[in-house]
């Protein structure tokens, strides 16, 4: 990659040497002819060097997304897997009552994963469901009231998307960090007929209240999430977007 880089800047600072020659001897009309080569075959090694680094840019792109979505399909495996056992462990204890309510938490969780998967902006979907490959400070859950598509909603989808992300992004670096249990962040989507309400529900400790503070404002400031009040704490943070704008 950087010989790549570098190549792209020497061929465009060798245009240099001709255009020397070209001022200094303008009566030489081969140094004119010679001087429109070079610079056609410098912006030639340039292109060739931009289409060389786009390629290697989409290369480690498409490996960094499949890389992801590897762990993220682990993590899930390993959770089915774990739900699997304990239920075969209730099953061949007989405990029947146990086996049905952990059916029933299994049932809860797909119904949940469904609508996530449904919530019609992509990179919001693939983010919730990779948050666990990120950290392990913070406990993502997320509550959608009924079906939820944000791409169908008279709002800016992608925007809304963004700042959840970066809300949630700031709870997750706000984290104090420690020994005890993980933090645990809820994030419940609500709709009316004329609002759609994120609201984030935080258990935990917050490092720096200030800074915390500081930078969730600034992350929904001009987005369509509005914070219902002017105050908020982090254990609770009420945001709404108006349908229409």
């Amino acid at each position: 990659m950087n010989r790549i880089r570098n190549l792209k800047h020497y061929a465009a600072a060798s245009v240099l040497l001709p255009a020397a020659g070209v001022l200094v001897w303008r009566s030489e009309l081969w140094l004119l002819a010679v001087f429109v080569g070079w610079v056609a075959a410098a912006a030639a090694i340039w292109i060739w060097c931009e289409r060389q680094e786009q390629s290697n840019r989409t290369t480690r792109m498409a490996h960094a997304m499949q890389t992801a979505a590897i762990r993220t399909l682990n993590h899930h495996r390993h959770d089915w897997m774990n739900d699997l056992q304990v239920l075969y462990g209730y099953i061949r204890m007989g405990k029947t009552d146990k086996a049905v309510q952990c059916v029933e938490q299994i049932r809860e969780r797909m119904a949940t994963e469904s609508k996530i998967a449904k919530l019609g902006v992509p990179s919001l979907v693939t983010y919730i469901q990779s948050f666990r490959t990120l950290t392990n400070s913070l406990l993502l859950d997320v509550d959608i009231e009924g079906e939820l598509n944000l791409s169908e909603l008279p709002l800016d989808g992608e925007r809304v998307s963004n700042a959840i992300v970066d809300m949630i992004n700031v709870y997750r670096f706000a984290v104090k960090p420690g020994l005890g249990e993980a933090a645990k962040l809820i994030v419940e989507f609500d709709l009316d007929e004329k609002r759609l309400y994120v609201t984030f529900l935080f258990d935990g400790e917050i490092g720096d209240m200030e800074e915390w503070h500081q930078k969730w404002k600034k992350q929904v400031k001009d987005t369509p999430l509005k914070p219902l009040e002017a105050q908020q704490l982090p254990e609770r943070l009420e945001l709404q977007a108006e349908l229409g704008n």
